[in-house]
């Protein structure tokens, strides 16, 4: 019973002894492995920091408004009887766009200067008379205050039927005919619109800590969603001398050259003012930075020797950066690097602190601070 009992304790032990056995060699075996396994290599491409001349901008958001426009309306009552003008067309200031009918006002016109005639023939002669004698000084002086009150009435009536010619006010771009031969227009109806495009106004709102870096004169830069690769420049004229007391904020008025009467009134317009002076800024591509909720990130490539073929060995490093405005394509690098720095500007999302890269720039990201926008 002994002798089977011992038999059985030794296999039992050789049992567990190849167990512990076998685990050792496979841990040895294991880290053997992960010591001569080497990390994949990351294809990256890179870029030098540079640095930018850069000026400073303040942004908003405006509204166009004509220099001057009106709706083209009619003072007296009257039935359209000719139309002269074309809808959209660009017209000088006097030019005839309506013309009502008048042949009542004109009649009237005429009668008044034939009395007028006859008032100044009576006033001539009878002022001849006097001097001779045969008449009062009197009567002189009544046939003078008749010519004059004539030749008022007269000159009313003449007023009246230019009045029933509608003229554009001043030169301008001409909206919609509201009117018909025929149709009769009652005082104040309007004819169309008339607006003066070029140049053209732009009206927006800056913060009031921006009113120490604002100036007249200083040069303005709007876009407009019309016309996405254009950029139109202007010179502020007034900056409102009150701040609305609701909104902190104060109202600014630039003035814009639009040869081609491309910005009408009433669009909305992106607007940027420059002020100061250009400063010179550390300068990335946005796609160099790794933005995270706990900082943004950057990856240094840096040289450490060379491996068995003799090729140069590049590693991967993190270092947090702080950054500050973004413009296009570009974002400005206040701290974190260094000019002449090589920094990942694609590829980074499958770095890890330390990973050994490999640079390959055929292709890199836009690095532009001024990219043309275009509607795809």
């Amino acid at each position: 019973m002994k002798k089977r009992m011992t038999i059985m304790l030794i296999l039992v032990g050789v049992l567990f002894g190849g167990i512990f056995g076998w685990k050792i060699f496979t841990g040895f075996m294991m880290k053997r492995y992960v010591a001569t396994m080497r990390a994949p290599v990351m294809t990256v491409s890179t870029m030098k920091v540079g640095t930018a001349s850069w000026l400073s901008h303040l942004k908003a958001v405006g509204s166009l408004r004509a220099i001057v426009g009106v709706n083209v309306t009619t003072e007296l009552a009257g039935m359209v009887q000719k139309i002269y003008f074309t809808p959209g067309a660009v017209v000088k200031e006097g030019t005839i766009l309506v013309q009502l009918n008048a042949d009542a006002e004109i009649g009237q016109l005429h009668a008044l200067q034939a009395q007028t005639e006859l008032a100044k023939i009576t006033y001539d002669r009878d002022k001849a008379q006097y001097a001779a004698q045969a008449v009062s000084k009197q009567t002189v002086d009544s046939d003078k205050w008749n010519l004059k009150n004539l030749e008022g009435l007269t000159a009313q009536q003449a007023a009246m039927v230019a009045k029933k010619t509608i003229r554009a006010p001043f030169s301008g771009r001409l909206g919609i005919s509201n009117v018909n031969p025929g149709q009769y227009l009652n005082v104040g109806d309007r004819v169309t619109s008339l607006q003066t495009l070029d140049p053209i106004f732009v009206d927006f709102y800056l913060p009031q800590q921006a009113l120490s870096e604002l100036k007249v004169g200083q040069t303005v830069t709007i876009t407009s969603d019309a016309y996405l690769e254009k950029k139109f420049t202007g010179k502020i004229t007034t900056i409102e001398p009150v701040v609305d007391t609701n909104t902190r904020n104060v109202q600014v008025e630039a003035i814009l050259t639009n040869p081609n009467l491309d910005l009408i009134p009433g669009m909305f317009a992106s607007v940027e003012v420059t002020i100061g002076v250009p400063k010179r800024f550390l300068t990335l591509p946005q796609t160099a930075i790794t933005f995270n909720p706990y900082g943004d990130i950057a990856y240094i490539v840096t040289q450490q020797g060379k491996d068995d073929k003799g090729e140069p060995i590049y590693i991967a490093n993190q270092t947090f950066v702080t950054t500050g405005d973004a413009r296009g394509d570009q974002i400005q690098v206040l701290k974190g690097l260094n000019e002449g720095d090589i920094v990942v500007t694609s590829g980074q999302l499958k770095l890890q602190n330390g990973s050994r890269v490999a640079i390959n720039n055929v292709v890199q990201p836009s690095d532009n601070p001024s990219p043309n926008l275009v509607d795809r």
